[in-house]
């Protein structure tokens, strides 16, 4: 496997790629690697020939207050865990690759309606730091198709959008959530948390679980629902950030022609923002 920092390194690896025929996939990343994101590598070279990683931690899509200068970064373990899932290349620019005529003078790509609400709503600017940041990686690489986690399932509908709206010619995958023996969705994130912390954590995904038990039950009272789902949390230590119920395929709040739904729910343990969903039919 290849590491490559610059665009004329990357188009050049892509060109002789295309050059045999190969059908590409792109996985965008920002390091920090788990369980996770080699799914993602895996059944990228399950369906493509040659699978380009990236990773870049974006600036545009942290805030002001966020993590971006603490963000881990472990590039040569990083590329260890690549090479053995079978990644072709992986693409490390620098922030001066990614925007050389600085972020302030960047053009940014703007998802309107399922940026809005949820994460968009707790993060202001971050999916437009998102969805630039994508548009250019699906432009440097020119893939076949990329391939995204559920566990950002709003980041997921964003790129879907805008890859439809911008007709982009890049088939968006999607691959379900891997999670930790106890349930906990794995995230870059969770290294924040501490022993007593990471103990606690877990009971996020089991309060959603309760939650979606009793609508497929027929329970439809939400807001007393959700109360008890918050009042849950914060016996477990959390602070709720949002809970809320959405249609799976506009992530419009659910109605009663909704079909499939996903709950989705963020909240802070700690300093420590964790987010999860869980898609489900009725």
């Amino acid at each position: 496997m290849n590491t490559v920092h610059t665009l004329p390194q990357l188009r050049a690896a892509i060109a002789q790629a295309r050059s045999a025929g190969q059908r590409i996939a792109l996985v965008p990343t920002m390091g920090n690697l788990h369980a996770g994101h080699i799914a993602l590598i895996k059944h990228a070279v399950a369906r493509a020939d040659f699978v380009v990683a990236s990773i870049f931690v974006n600036p545009l899509q942290f805030g002001p207050n966020e993590d971006l200068d603490s963000y881990p970064r472990t590039l040569a373990a990083d590329q260890k865990q690549l090479l053995e899932a079978g990644c072709s290349l992986l693409f490390n620019p620098s922030p001066e690759e990614m925007y050389p005529q600085g972020m302030a003078q960047h053009t940014n790509v703007s998802v309107p309606g399922v940026s809005e609400g949820l994460c968009g709503g707790s993060r202001p600017g971050h999916f437009d730091g998102v969805a630039t940041v994508v548009c250019k990686l699906l432009n440097m690489v020119q893939p076949d198709m990329a391939l995204f986690g559920e566990k950002d399932f709003q980041q997921l509908a964003v790129i879907r959008k805008m890859v439809a709206d911008l007709n982009i010619p890049v088939q968006i995958l999607a691959v379900p959530i891997v999670r930790d023996h106890d349930g906990l969705a794995l995230s870059s994130r969770n290294g924040y948390l501490n022993a007593q912390q990471r103990a606690s954590a877990p009971a996020l995904y089991r309060s959603m679980q309760a939650v979606q038990a009793q609508i497929k039950n027929g329970r439809r009272d939400y807001a007393t629902l959700f109360e008890q789902f918050k009042h849950d949390l914060q016996a477990a230590g959390f602070r709720l950030d949002y809970v809320e119920l959405r249609d799976a395929h506009s992530l419009k709040l659910a109605d009663a022609q909704s079909t499939q739904l996903v709950l989705l729910a963020a909240a802070y343990l700690g300093t420590t923002r964790l987010i999860d969903n869980l898609i489900f039919d009725l």
